[in-house]
């Protein structure tokens, strides 16, 4: 059965910094997290004491300001930040859409991309080949497909990323605003994939700074503040 359960996650990391590049006044933003000790022995709590569980068919929509540690999260969730301190326990295959370019090669035809993407993700030829043809038609680029993936603009790729990783069936799903970034037509048609995705005992995490697309799409909220958690229901 496909679940998270993440219990008191920790996440800190110290600050390192050449001595030239310190502001005069020596004082850093804060942002992404509480920052704590003096000079060169400074650290960052990215996150503090997080814990939330969600099981199949949830939609967990997080929210926060910038800094408050919701792209951390989504990382630590995939993996490619380790905690430093609690459990984190995920059942289920994970696919994320952080970045246009994760997983995409700048030269590489957008066809191809879905190839390569497909590769990544542990999928086999005559599987992605199955499914090719279902990617291009709902990412709606048209004969934009066999154009390298560099010439796409930002809406583009944001379409072909989302199409190909809901198309491959992920049971869970990490997002980062990516909705936002195609047209009207096509955010409705992503809030509709994630729905049945859902359906089909998947659960999504997607960070958010839209009110209106977070109540069409999640069931469940956490709010983080500096690392820690303000709200969770």
């Amino acid at each position: 059965m496909v679940s998270i359960h993440a219990h008191d996650l920790h996440l800190n990391y110290q600050v390192r910094e050449k001595l030239t590049l310190r502001p005069r006044d020596k004082r850093l933003p804060q942002t992404g997290g509480t920052i704590s000790g003096t000079g060169a022995h400074r650290f960052v709590t990215a996150l503090d004491g997080v814990s939330f569980e969600l099981e199949a068919g949830d939609r967990l929509g997080l929210v926060g300001a910038n800094g408050a540690g919701k792209t951390t999260l989504l990382k630590v969730l995939y993996g490619i930040y380790e905690p430093t301190a609690g459990s984190l326990d995920i059942r289920g295959k994970v696919d994320a859409l952080f970045n246009i370019n994760l997983g995409f090669r700048p030269e590489a035809t957008g066809r191809r991309n879905i190839l390569l993407r497909g590769l990544i993700n542990g999928w086999t030829e005559a599987q992605i080949a199955e499914r090719t043809e279902e990617i291009i038609e709902f990412s709606e680029l048209g004969e934009f497909i066999d154009m390298p993936f560099k010439s796409y603009s930002q809406g583009m790729g944001a379409r072909l990323a989302f199409s190909i990783a809901t198309t491959l069936d992920p049971e869970i799903l990490l997002m980062d605003e990516w909705i936002g970034a195609g047209d009207a037509s096509f955010q409705k048609k992503a809030t509709d994939r994630m729905n049945k995705l859902a359906e089909k005992a998947g659960i999504i995490v997607l960070a958010s700074h839209s009110e209106e697309l977070l109540a069409k799409t999640c069931n469940k909220r956490l709010e983080l503040e500096k690392g820690r958690v303000k709200a969770f229901g």
